[in-house]
């Protein structure tokens, strides 16, 4: 299949991607299969104490002396799957289908993000047809589990004065600002307590949403399974003597949450019941998110149970927990159509003995973020249950008058007769950390349409690739 792809250099790299697990924080065996094929290259790579790795080109005959370009994508990818899917991200290889113009990934996410950035990188280092200046390869660590190889990158190691970074997602825009933001971990112990006689345990499954990406979906008012489950869970506890054993959901911090699960134990014969409040939640919640999540699906099943929370460890997770901020707080005044802060409520695993939960603030303002953050500690506070900020990452400022912006604009209308577009995006680019570290660095980013990042079904529209590639190649040039 990939072989059939244009242009052949990228996605023969992407394939390569695709068979090598490269999971957040374990990206050492791509890593060093890169190290060994720049090798064969003849090209020199450096490996930082914060395991990014670096591959610099030497600039065509007679343009050594153009100022270097940095080339910019991570290695790891958000490794989601459905449920019922048996993949292993540790050790089996993402298997794309092409469907209508698409390139996708049925059960599990593609990792285009930020693998098909990446791919292009790698293939400008073997091209020995390319016209350009020295360029650097910054290739990174640990981007979506907390930006920690971007934070790690020293100053001093790169050479470049100015660089485009490859992970962005709607082709046609180039970006030049970006949200900063910060974790909240919230955990606290219980004592777990034996489920007592004449009680039936039940697995409430809330499953079907769209998820997505933290921060470009957050506006679009998807469902957050975890918040809904936790909202069904709170109005059931009013009708009977619900027990809470066990509450699961989501599996990563910038990824919404497709699914979740709840263990309950209520006393014998309200079985019936129980099935008829779930036919009303799954009514109630469906009309509430048409037109948004035409897939949610709520049931219960018999199951078994030996432990429960304490009554006031379950009515402390459950209170906190309904009360919980997530989704946007605000829209920017500044850049029209932008949201400025968020959250997402993304993951859960509360077991009988205690548990935790992860929240995950973005926001343009470095104040709105720790504003935001304060205020979930604060909660969570009046309980006396932990929660800390940490991981704080600055946003990147956008610059109007960039240099490498205007050239990336007149190289797009050159190459494809139309307009670019310029944008401010609610996520987190490594651009912001990396600019913080080299102040004079004119930094651009952009990239092919990639739709559903973070979710399984993530898709890669295959001629935006085509375009992209163009696109680089041509910026490369006109920069020599």
């Amino acid at each position: 299949m990939f072989s059939e792809l244009k242009p052949t250099a990228v996605w023969a790299h992407f394939a390569t991607l695709c068979r090598i697990p490269r999971q957040s924080k374990q990206e050492a065996a791509l890593r060093d299969h890169l190290r060994d094929w720049a090798a064969a290259c003849g090209l020199p790579t450096q490996v930082d104490d914060a395991g990014n790795l670096i591959i610099r080109k030497p600039a065509s005959p007679g343009l050594e002396r153009v100022p270097g370009m940095v080339l910019q994508g991570h290695l790891d990818m958000v490794c989601q799957k459905n449920s019922d899917s048996p993949h292993d991200f540790s050790r089996d290889p993402i298997k794309p289908v092409l469907r209508d113009g698409d390139l996708v990934a049925e059960d599990t996410t593609l990792g285009a993000d930020n693998g098909i950035g990446v791919a292009m990188i790698l293939a400008v280092l073997e091209d020995t047809s390319l016209t350009h200046g020295p360029i650097e390869a910054l290739f990174t660590v640990d981007e979506e589990a907390g930006m920690g190889g971007a934070q790690g990158l020293a100053p001093g190691v790169l050479q470049g004065s100015v660089m485009l970074n490859l992970d962005t997602e709607e082709w046609g825009e180039f970006y030049l600002g970006c949200a900063g933001g910060m974790d909240v971990n919230v955990s606290r112990p219980a004592q777990a307590r034996p489920l007592p006689a004449g009680h039936e345990a039940w697995r409430l499954s809330l499953r079907g949403l769209r998820g997505g990406h933290s921060g470009v979906n957050i506006h679009e008012e998807r469902g957050n399974a975890i918040k809904l489950l936790v909202r069904v869970l709170h109005g059931l506890a009013g009708r009977y003597p619900m027990l809470l054993s066990e509450l699961r959901g989501g599996t990563a911090r910038n990824a919404l949450p497709r699914e979740a699960f709840a263990t309950v134990a209520l006393p014998a014969g309200h079985g019936t019941e129980l099935a008829d409040d779930m036919a009303h939640w799954q009514s109630l919640l469906s009309h509430e998110l048409a037109g948004v999540e035409s897939g949610l699906q709520l049931s219960a099943q018999a199951t078994q149970a030996t432990h429960v929370l304490s009554p006031q460890d379950q009515t402390i997770w459950l209170n906190s927990l309904h009360a919980s901020p997530h989704g946007v707080r605000r829209m920017s005044q500044r850049v029209p159509g932008v949201v400025e802060t968020s959250n997402n409520l993304g993951m859960v695993d509360l077991k009988p003995d205690g548990g935790s939960c992860n929240f995950m603030v973005r926001s343009l303002l470095d104040s709105g973020s720790q504003a935001l953050a304060d205020e979930i500690v604060s909660l969570w506070a009046l309980s006396g249950t932990a929660a800390e900020s940490n991981g704080q990452y600055p946003g990147w400022t956008p610059n109007p008058d960039s240099a490498l912006l205007k050239l990336c604009q007149q190289v797009y209308r050159s190459e494809f007769k139309a307009e670019s577009s310029v944008q401010v995006i609610h996520a987190g680019l490594e651009c912001g950390i990396i600019a913080a570290k080299y102040p004079g660095l004119d930094i651009v980013s952009f990239g092919p349409t990639i739709r559903g990042a973070h979710a399984p079904g993530e898709s890669v529209d295959v001629a935006s690739v085509t375009r992209t590639w163009q696109l680089l190649t041509a910026i490369l040039a006109a920069h020599a």
